[in-house]
């Protein structure tokens, strides 16, 4: 088989989607009865995970959970579906849009309770960064992520330059207090 067959140069959406359910059982929830939310948020790296590496066909690592919305508290006892597809492609990142949804066993009654944006990289085994397949969106939802997620980077890179400049800015400052002569 080829290489072009295992890692082809572009992906459907459809290709790359993810799905988990998990029973919230008492170890996973505060003392409200309620899902705490670092163990959603675990549950939302694995589900996007398997997206990344549906898509990349190699190692990925998560370089960056970029926004999470907590609509709604989950319940013990409930159960927490989780869907994941790649939003975009870039170089060498991806990123991955999860939504999450919570359905009271008793009832059957299901709702949306979270959504979160991650972006993971490809790497190879040495850890270095490798291309990944350009995604194909084929519905109109699909194109609309598919363009919010270039906006979402764009405001990303925006923010790692800022970001940036007041590391660099607080390090001169320091520099110039440390060989400021000290009065006594």
């Amino acid at each position: 088989m080829s290489s072009t067959a295992t890692n082809p140069a572009s992906r459907t959406v459809a290709s790359t989607q993810s799905e988990m359910t998990e029973l919230i059982l008492p170890n996973d929830t505060n003392t409200l009865g309620n899902l705490l939310g670092g163990r959603l948020m675990h549950f939302i790296d694995l589900t996007a995970a398997m997206a990344a590496y549906r898509h990349a066909r190699t190692y990925i690592v998560t370089a960056a959970m970029d926004h999470i919305d907590f609509i709604e508290p989950v319940h013990l006892g409930d159960l927490v579906t989780l869907k994941s597809s790649i939003n975009r492609a870039f170089t060498t990142s991806m990123e991955v849009g999860v939504k999450v949804w919570a359905e009271n066993t008793q009832t059957g009654i299901s709702k949306h309770v979270a959504s979160a944006y991650l972006v993971f990289v490809a790497i190879d085994k040495s850890g270095l960064r490798v291309r990944v397949p350009q995604v194909v969106p084929e519905t109109a939802d699909e194109l609309r992520r598919y363009d919010d997620a270039q906006l979402r980077r764009q405001h990303r890179e925006a923010e790692g330059a800022r970001r940036k400049k007041a590391q660099l800015e607080t390090a001169a400052l320091d520099g110039a207090a440390a060989t400021e002569p000290q009065s006594t």
